[in-house]
């Protein structure tokens, strides 16, 4: 997994039991997310249709620092698949912990928001052509 996104969590972005709201801590994921996806796909064009199970492990507490780390799990016909991990970092011995795993679906689409095909070009620069002719042998 590659580092893709980094964020601070503040007294702004906690609840009343003084741990991150999950709802900001999904934003942040589906911001950075969406923006990888793009990155990967060569395209603006990429909207989320499907967070699997969030799994939030550990709470995060205000001054706390979350490292979001993404890979590309698959590349469909209009669509990829971003696997993630949310991890809290720190600062002085630089070790983490997973506070949050997850997977999220985008897919391409155009101006008028239909989905379109991801070029088979990305799929072979990602590594992803290959695999879908050994699945269908």
């Amino acid at each position: 997994m590659e580092l893709i996104s980094t964020h601070v969590c503040k007294e702004s972005n906690v609840g009343f039991h003084g741990n991150l709201f999950g709802g900001v801590m999904l934003a942040w994921l589906d911001e950075a997310a969406s923006a990888y996806v793009c990155q990967m796909c060569d395209t603006p064009r990429m909207v989320t249709v499907k967070v699997a199970e969030v799994h939030f492990r550990k709470p995060v507490r205000p001054g706390q620092i979350i490292k979001i780390y993404g890979e590309l799990k698959s590349i469909g016909n209009c669509s990829a698949t971003v696997s993630l991990e949310a991890r809290r970092h720190s600062p002085y011995n630089g070790s983490q912990r997973v506070v949050l795993t997850t997977e999220m679906t985008f897919v391409r689409i155009d101006g008028d928001g239909d989905a379109v095909p991801v070029g088979d070009h990305i799929k072979a620069k990602r590594g992803f052509l290959d695999q879908k002719a050994e699945e269908k042998t």
